[in-house]
């Protein structure tokens, strides 16, 4: 027993020892150890990284600061107002998805310009329509069009409208300063005043012309006055404070006067008048 126990252990010792002979054999076979590299970046690739990151700060820095400084020059924020300026004009431009110009906004030193297919003014809330033109008419749906010019509003053509009337307690005059003016309606045309006189006044003729219907003088009082005065003496003022009662005659032309009225018509004896017409 202690025989083989003994031997055992040797063979353990033999054991190890070559174990240990093949271990350092196997570490004797070995290539030589190759060259060891570090890993990372030294000297001049350092210095040109920390160069170019220091760089790219100061200009995010410098980005930083100028648009800092265009928003409080250009006072852009929330609550102010966007004020564009330029010494020249400013156009605002509108395109479609092919690049194409569809609207241009110009306001120039001595101009708006505006080019569109349509110009549309809205109401405040934008739910009215207050002014919109096109290339074939001007639109206006707002309650009141006021011109407070001194020369009025000039139209070069006819102007269609169902109703002019001026405003409370002012006159409404209708004026042909270097020619005339004319009024025509197929139905008829009709001038009225409800609470006052109604004056039609002429430096030369005055004409009523009726070419189908006649002419109907509908009052109470119906007064023609500076007439001519058909008398037998040469002064007509005289003639005036004697006679108090005159007829009124009418010439082949449509021209009237007067004659002294007496027992019987006195305008054939008159009818001298009617050869001055």
């Amino acid at each position: 027993m202690e025989q083989s126990a003994t031997l055992d252990i040797e063979s353990l010792k033999i054991t190890q020892e070559q174990f240990i002979l093949a271990s350092q054999s196997l570490h004797l076979q070995r290539p030589g150890c190759d060259a060891v590299y570090p890993v990372g970046l030294y000297g001049w690739r350092k210095r040109c990284l920390y160069f170019f990151l220091l760089l790219l700060l100061v200009t995010m820095i410098v980005n930083l600061a100028l648009t800092v400084w265009i928003i409080k020059v250009m006072n852009f924020s929330v609550d102010s107002l966007l004020v564009l300026r330029s010494e020249k004009n400013v156009t605002l431009n509108a395109r479609n998805n092919q690049g194409q110009l569809t609207g241009q906004l110009t306001v120039g030193p001595e101009a708006v310009e505006a080019q569109c297919q349509r110009l549309e003014v809205r109401s405040r809330d934008g739910g009215r329509l207050l002014f919109t033109a096109d290339e074939e008419e001007v639109v206006m749906t707002t309650e009141k069009f006021t011109v407070t010019g001194s020369e009025g509003a000039v139209f070069g053509h006819s102007v269609e409208t169902p109703l002019i009337q001026a405003r409370a307690s002012e006159d409404l005059k209708l004026e042909s300063p270097t020619r005339t003016l004319t009024m025509e309606a197929p139905r008829g045309v009709e001038v009225s005043a409800a609470k006052g006189p109604l004056k039609v006044s002429s430096r030369k003729d005055l004409q009523l012309e009726s070419t189908e219907g006649e002419i109907l003088l509908d009052a109470n009082t119906i007064q023609l006055g500076s007439l001519p005065l058909g008398v037998y003496t040469a002064s007509p003022s005289q003639a005036s404070q004697e006679q108090a009662v005159y007829e009124v005659c009418v010439c082949p032309s449509g021209k009237i006067y007067l004659s002294p009225a007496e027992s019987s018509s006195t305008c054939q004896a008159m009818s001298n008048i009617c050869l001055w017409s």
